[in-house]
């Protein structure tokens, strides 16, 4: 998708974030357990309305937390006061200036499947110090039976977990059709795809398909 359509989608999807429970917060404690020992500075790409980003800030001496959305900018701003040491701005990865070598962790949550996957993987794991970790949370495309099987799991699972979140079955009707139109332009990799491409950039990652239809990469870059 053109990245105007993906601004445009996610300033409108940025209307229904409450902060609740989702399927990213629901693996936020799963990456947290990764971070390297050295922890000056973070990075999160596609930072939403902040919620990782806050996470984050606990643990780093300073966050810089970016998105494509002015929209989501704003409410991570707005909930993130009193936390100093997390900055926000909006930015494209793609256009993005980052400086080399300079983060100890670069975390990106249900992003990476909106830019060329090659190219922002080379462009995260350049910005990385040496012993840094690359967190990576995203969605996949079922091509195998295991994968059909967790994604069939994954929907009793998700009603379940919406009930007991937010009372309710299902999302509101105008959020599942705001995702709905936006999810018509996603294109997601397989993780055979993702495999492939990460023993080439990123050799030792560590890949594992999750419930909630998404997969986890950590990476941590040779000392």
């Amino acid at each position: 998708m053109p990245a105007r359509d993906i601004r445009a989608d996610f300033d409108r999807l940025a209307a229904f974030d409450d902060g609740g429970w989702d399927h990213n917060s629901h693996y936020h404690r799963f990456l947290l357990r990764h971070l390297p020992g050295r922890r000056d500075a973070a990075l999160e790409v596609g930072c939403g309305t902040g919620a990782f980003a806050r996470a984050l800030a606990e643990h780093f001496g300073r966050v810089l937390a970016i998105d494509l959305s002015p929209e989501m900018i704003r409410l991570a701003r707005a909930r993130s006061r009193g936390i100093p040491n997390v900055e926000y701005r909006q930015a494209d990865l793609r256009g993005a200036s980052l400086p080399a070598a300079s983060f100890d962790c670069i975390a990106t949550l249900a992003t990476l499947h909106h830019l060329p996957l090659h190219e922002a993987l080379e462009t995260l794991a350049a910005a990385l110090r040496p012993g840094g970790v690359l967190l990576v949370l995203d969605l996949f495309r079922a091509d195998t039976l295991g994968d059909w099987a967790l994604s069939g799991a994954a929907v009793p699972a998700n009603l379940l977990l919406n009930l007991r979140k937010h009372g309710r079955l299902r999302p509101p009707a105008a959020l599942r059709r705001a995702w709905a139109e936006h999810a018509r332009g996603d294109v997601y990799s397989t993780l055979a795809e993702v495999r492939s491409l990460a023993a080439r950039l990123l050799p030792g990652a560590v890949i594992r398909r999750h419930l909630f239809w998404r997969y986890s990469l950590v990476w941590r870059k040779p000392a």
